[in-house]
């Protein structure tokens, strides 16, 4: 549904400050040209945002590429929102014959992105991909600039630096239901046997937010099920600061674990990457977030996702049916497949795929509340009967 930009202005501002990252014309105005192209490049990254482009083609000498993203400093196998959106994109390029390519920016700044965007416009670029909130400020510039090029910006949206929302015709911003992302894990580790957990989120900031509030639901959902006592099941609850692998950060995470904490989502970027390694020592286990992070440690049980390859994918066939959502913003949940957990590659023992799925359908069909970071000042605050949260400073 289309917002009003004065009430998405109000709704943005209220809300959407900050996000987990980890982020004109019509679709069918005359002059678009939205057939696909001839052949699919391959990629590698600019080294220099302000030099010649060195891309390998493999064997395409146009030098033009007509779906971008631009990573936030990263790389594409950061195992994170990078990955996982250029997963999208090559999915959907590939099996559409198309010419693609990333960018990656040569520093962490707006400045930088811009030079990013200025190269693949220069490439070709029809549409380009932007994984991040760390992009707000330079798409609300670019989708200006560039009004003929469509802009998807994933978990942020345009503004002006002072959150002066406007979401111009040719971006499109999505956002995604971690509430309901965070309960799915919360929900199956309590019903894998789980009693003694914890949360360890990055910075207080909406996403993250949401992914800690829907865990405590879904944790106390599930002892609900199972019929157990008003405090059988505990969590451990802070947000550290910060979205960065540290000592510290390591060094708390192994207290829990010495302390009887059994499972800690992990809920904070590169934090996960110091929870890991204190679970690697004690031999206890992680809860995973924003993609499948599986393989960065034997201890990720499961991963509470953001569906964010499929998400890019049909963003870019609405592109190319000429069915582009330019001017809104959109917030995908399980009803449209947004979220998830990774079950082909989850470790429990109890916790079944018939379990999954009818969890998954009950929140389809709304028979589950699932309150999201308006719901209470802070995890104390969050409505539930059998668990007991303890806020760790």
């Amino acid at each position: 549904m289309r917002l009003s930009k004065k009430i998405l202005s109000v709704v943005l501002t209220a809300v959407l400050v900050l996000s987990l990252g980890a982020c004109g014309t019509k679709a069918n105005n005359a002059g678009d040209n939205n057939t696909p192209g001839d052949k699919t490049g391959t990629t590698v990254e600019d080294t220099k945002a302000d030099t010649a482009d060195t891309t390998a083609d493999n064997g395409d000498n146009s030098g033009k590429y007509e779906v971008a993203l631009i990573t936030d400093i990263g790389t594409i196998d950061d195992k994170s929102f990078n990955q996982g959106a250029w997963e999208g994109v090559e999915a959907y390029a590939k099996s559409n014959n198309l010419t693609y390519k990333y960018y990656k920016p040569t520093e962490k700044s707006d400045d930088a992105y811009l030079a990013s965007m200025d190269l693949a416009v220069k490439a070709g670029a029809k549409i380009i991909v932007c994984p991040g909130y760390l992009f707000e400020v330079p798409v609300y510039t670019a989708q200006t600039k560039y009004p003929e090029v469509k802009f998807i910006i994933l978990d942020g949206a345009p503004h002006n630096g002072d959150y002066n929302y406007d979401i111009k015709e040719n971006t499109y911003s999505i956002f995604y239901a971690e509430e309901e992302a965070g309960f799915l894990a919360g929900y199956a580790i309590v019903k894998d046997g789980y009693k003694k957990l914890g949360f360890m989120g990055g910075m207080a900031v909406p996403a993250v937010i949401r992914y800690g509030y829907g865990f405590i639901q879904g944790a106390d959902y599930a002892a609900k099920e199972l019929g157990l006592g008003k405090g059988d099941v505990q969590i451990q609850y802070t947000y550290v600061g910060n979205f960065d692998a540290t000592p510290d950060n390591q060094a708390k995470a192994a207290a829990w674990y010495n302390e009887g904490t059994e499972v800690i989502f992990a809920c904070g970027g590169a934090v996960g990457n110091s929870v890991m390694k204190a679970a690697e020592t004690a031999g206890k286990k992680v809860i995973g977030v924003d993609v499948d992070q599986s393989s960065e440690s034997d201890t990720v049980i499961t991963s509470s996702m953001k569906n964010l390859g499929k998400s890019v994918s049909d963003a870019l066939e609405s592109y190319y049916s000429n069915k582009f959502p330019g001017g809104t913003t959109a917030t995908l949940n399980a009803s449209s497949e947004g979220v998830e957990l990774p079950m082909k590659t989850s470790k429990f023992e109890k916790f079944t795929q018939a379990d999954y799925d009818a969890i998954y359908d009950k929140i389809v069909k709304k028979e589950v509340t699932i309150g999201n970071d308006t719901v209470a000042k802070d995890a104390k605050g969050v409505p539930v009967e059998n668990v007991a949260v303890n806020l760790v400073q």
